[in-house]
C-alpha cells in the first residue's frame, strides 16, 4: 500500500524559490507552467484595471496572480488566481497567504488548461465562498461569469457591480 504524504500551507511557503509557481489542492502539491505571454498580457490588463477603479474608489484591494489564498485547512487548499479583489472590510495584509478567499477570482485560461481543471478551479473558489468567478478564454475571446448562487453568464463586458461597485472592463479592450 502507497501512503501519501499530504503538504501544508506552512510547509508550501517554506519551499525554496525555483522558478516555478504552486498550488496546494487538498494537500497536494501541484507546480503550474509559466504563463504565455498573451495569457500574462490579458491578466495584466485585468489587475490593472482593477487597480485604476480602486484607487478611484478604495473600496478594496486588488492581488495578483502571486498571491496564494488559503481556501481550506486539513487538508489544505491555497489557490492563487490570476487577478484577485477583497472588499476593503476584509482586507488583511500579512505576510504570508491571505487566510480565505478574495470576493472575486479571475482566471485566464492558458492553452494546456483542460476543461476539468478549470471547472475544478472555479467549483474550489465557489466552495470556499468566493461570490465571483471570472473565467477569461482568450481562444474563444469570452468571459464566462459564476456566481455563488449557482448562476452562469457569458458576457461582453465584464461587469460585476454587486461585487466591484462601478468597475467595468469591455472584452474588446483585452483582446485588441
Amino acid at each position: 500500500m502507497t501512503v501519501v504524504s499530504l503538504m501544508t500551507a506552512d510547509e508550501l511557503s517554506r519551499l525554496p524559490a525555483d522558478g516555478w509557481r504552486y498550488e496546494l489542492v487538498q494537500g497536494e502539491l501541484r507546480k503550474m507552467s509559466p504563463s504565455g505571454a498573451r495569457h500574462g498580457r490579458i491578466a495584466a490588463e485585468i489587475v490593472g484595471s482593477l487597480v485604476a477603479h480602486m484607487k478611484r474608489n478604495r473600496s478594496g484591494a486588488v492581488y495578483s496572480s502571486e498571491t496564494g489564498f488559503r481556501i481550506a485547512r486539513q487538508p489544505d487548499t491555497v489557490r492563487a488566481p490570476d487577478a484577485a479583489f477583497v472588499r476593503s472590510d476584509r482586507v488583511t495584509e500579512t505576510a504570508g497567504f491571505f487566510e480565505g478567499p478574495p470576493d472575486a477570482a479571475f482566471e485566464v485560461t492558458s492553452p494546456g488548461d483542460t476543461y476539468s481543471e478549470i471547472e475544478e478551479k472555479t467549483l474550489d473558489w465557489l466552495r470556499a465562498g468566493v461570490k465571483i468567478v471570472v473565467i477569461v478564454d482568450p481562444r474563444t475571446k469570452t468571459a464566462r461569469i459564476h456566481r455563488a448562487d449557482g448562476a452562469t453568464s457569458v458576457e461582453d463586458v465584464i461587469e460585476i457591480d454587486d461585487v466591484i461597485p462601478g468597475w467595468r472592463l469591455p472584452l474588446a479592450e483585452l483582446f485588441d
